[in-house]
């Protein structure tokens, strides 16, 4: 195969790190770096090797970094971070860390144009990357709670006006319905007050107004000029003992969609428990990640098989899946925590879907996925999101979803040692998930050494951070062992993917050209790279 393809994720040749685990480890370049760590990083949260603080710290200071070096660059990452790689925490606090540096550097030189989009080249830059990581209703409070917290509670114009464009943007009457509750810090109200926010037309003046208001405690009565929210408040001029009745009428799920009621809004509303058909009524105006997340109360509160078979037909719908972003092994988790088989079907069929990108390679591919303690929680937390899904499944998620679409795979697991899974032909991505064990200790070189048979290619997802591998030596008057890289394992013409799932400083072999590749991210997006590289053509960043 040519060698002569390059790839984003660089490292330097010569190695001048060591891993966690205290292999010999490849310093990347400061962009590769900041890449693999934004697209793992769960803001706040502990990994096996890496405390929040130390983590979220070295992520601020990439960001601030190239905030100013190269602020193109910098605005592109994090507008596509949020908008594709739908990492919501580690887009807003790299936008508030980037306006940060750029302010801090007078050299600099922001100004505050109006945003063309995350897509477009920028004149100028901290307006734009607030504007950019800004998609969901609740956000703008969020930056400025970032910020606040972070910077005190003076607020600089371009934060101001990134968050002011985004709040007219993000702003409607099911947005306040969905996120304007009195748990957040930075009510809408508030935001509105803060950023000056002016509205683009008449109705969102309403809007705006309604929603200070709100705030203040003067919505008691809703003008019709505001549809959803008027509809809203007449559901809650029901009766308390008539709502289950209510609710038990035919069509009255159109008027719960009409009127912007989520199921967390229904259950206050209903003041009792959500039973089959308090879901059923509900479930029709529920988004596809609701549903995901909700199937063991459907279980548990009996919904009819009816209301079973919509549910499964929406997973099973490629448009769905696509449209909700959801990460893969979401699927997974849904499989894992659902006490009836009856959506197992469904949930393969979207977990397939979600890992749409992943190639069918030809020829044979050896697939490492590591089981390694630092992959589950151990002392710290390897988990996103404090969910209960460790980067070993997601590796294992992945890993089988290369395995089973491969050609002839050899699917091992490993940590300090290893094993075969056994990849049954046209069998269950999901059920090849659950064969998966855990291993103790982290020793690539040794994995590769035992299973390398002549493949065509390597795919190893892990978290990089190896043990030495050790072979014989006859070096020397004594003879002993020495260090062997894993480069040194595989032909320099047999391709090497080195998927990361934590974004750890030290990668454990180099990247960037010469058949050695690293991707990142918890999404499949990067695998359609393979067939690129294995194609001679360079693959370059994705945003």
């Amino acid at each position: 195969m040519r060698s002569t393809a390059t790839s984003p994720v660089s490292t330097e040749r010569i190695p001048t790190l060591t891993t966690h685990e205290g292999a010999v480890g490849y310093q990347r370049d400061p962009k590769s770096e900041l890449f693999l760590l934004a697209v793992s990083n769960m803001v706040g949260q502990d990994t096996y090797y890496e405390r929040a603080d130390v983590r979220d710290s070295r992520y601020a200071q990439l960001v601030r970094a190239l905030a100013v070096d190269d602020p193109d660059w910098t605005v592109r990452l994090l507008g596509w971070l949020r908008n594709v790689g739908n990492m919501r925490s580690a887009s807003l606090v790299g936008a508030a860390e980037f306006v940060k540096a750029r302010l801090d550097t007078p050299s600099a030189g922001d100004d505050t144009g109006k945003s063309r989009g995350w897509k477009y080249h920028y004149r100028g830059w901290s307006r734009q990357a607030v504007d950019a990581v800004l998609q969901r209703a609740d956000e703008p409070g969020e930056m400025l709670a970032y910020w606040t917290s972070t910077y005190g509670r003076a607020i600089p114009k371009p934060v101001k006006r990134g968050v002011a464009d985004a709040v007219c943007r993000l702003y409607t009457e099911h947005a306040v319905l969905k996120y304007d509750t009195s748990s957040k810090g930075f009510r809408f109200g508030d935001v509105i007050k803060l950023v000056h926010a002016a509205p683009a037309t008449t109705s969102q003046g309403n809007l705006f107004q309604h929603i200070i208001d709100r705030r203040h405690g003067r919505d008691q009565r809703v003008s019709t000029s505001l549809p959803m929210l008027w509809r809203h408040d007449q559901l809650t001029q029901i009766p308390v003992a008539a709502r289950p009745g209510r609710l038990r009428q035919s069509g009255f799920w159109q008027e719960l969609r009409q009127a912007g009621m989520t199921w967390e809004a229904l259950a206050g509303w209903l003041q009792g428990p959500m039973d089959a058909s308090a879901w059923e009524a509900i479930i029709p105006s529920m988004g596809l990640m609701a549903l995901v997340r909700n199937l063991r109360n459907f279980d548990e509160a009996g919904v009819s098989d009816a209301a079973a078979d919509t549910i499964c037909a929406r997973l099973a719908d490629p448009d769905e899946v696509r449209k909700s972003r959801q990460f893969p092994f979401r699927f997974w988790s849904a499989y894992k925590h659902a006490p009836s088989l009856r959506w197992a079907g469904a949930l393969e069929k979207a977990l397939n879907h979600a890992l749409s990108s992943v190639p069918r390679l030809p020829g044979r591919t050896l697939v490492l996925v590591d089981r390694s303690p630092s992959m589950f929680p151990g002392y710290f937390y390897s988990t996103p999101n404090k969910s209960d899904i460790p980067l070993a499944e997601q590796a294992a998620v992945f890993g089988a979803a290369i395995a089973s679409r491969a050609q002839d795979a050899t699917l091992i697991e490993f940590g300090g040692t290893s094993r075969n899974v056994t990849v049954p032909r046209g069998g269950s991505v999901l059920r090849l998930i659950e064969s998966f064990g855990q291993l103790d200790g982290t020793d690539i070189p040794s994995a590769v050494r035992q299973h390398y048979a002549a493949h065509s290619r390597v795919v190893v997802v892990t978290d990089e951070q190896t043990r030495p591998g050790y072979l014989p030596s006859n070096m020397g008057r004594y003879g002993g062992m020495r260090e062997t890289r894993i480069d040194d394992l595989i032909p320099a013409h047999i391709p090497v993917y080195m998927w990361n799932m934590a974004g750890y400083r030290p990668g454990a072999a180099p990247s960037g050209g010469r058949n050695r590749h690293a991707f990142g991210g918890l999404s499949d997006a990067a695998f359609r790279m393979i067939p690129l590289l294995e194609a001679g053509d360079s693959a370059t960043w994705p945003f």
